[in-house]
């Protein structure tokens, strides 16, 4: 029998020795975020999560805020020739979307530098 591995490798499933392996490696990636305390531990945790509920603050904002209570208001303005609470509804919610993401990935990359858990 042949199975997908994290690796997206195919492996006899009937060989052992090749699952054990990928297995311990696999548990050794996931223990690399090694901290110096517990404490740090923690505070980055927390950190991580505040980031992440801001950046949903923002999104829900956005999205529920701008495309839909706030439309009518928004619509009184012209953007490109459209009204603005029909542009954000349409495009501008998915250009925020698209922005947050990439504003989450550069605050968790300060964040593990911070705390001395980055890749590099």
């Amino acid at each position: 029998m042949w199975v997908g591995i994290h690796t997206n490798a195919l492996v006899n499933a009937d060989d052992l020795s090749i699952n054990q392996s990928l297995c311990t490696d696999y548990k050794r990636e996931e223990n690399n975020m090694a901290f110096k305390t517990e404490e740090d531990k923690k505070a980055y945790w927390q950190d991580n999560l505040s980031l992440m509920l801001k950046l949903l603050v923002v999104w829900f904002a956005v999205s529920f805020g701008c495309g839909i209570l706030l439309v009518d208001v928004l619509n009184e303005v012209k953007f490109f020739g459209f009204k603005l609470g029909f542009w954000f509804a349409q495009q501008g919610a998915i250009y925020v979307f698209v922005a947050l993401i990439f504003v989450y990935v550069r605050q968790m990359n300060v964040l593990d530098k911070r705390y001395g858990v980055d890749e590099e």
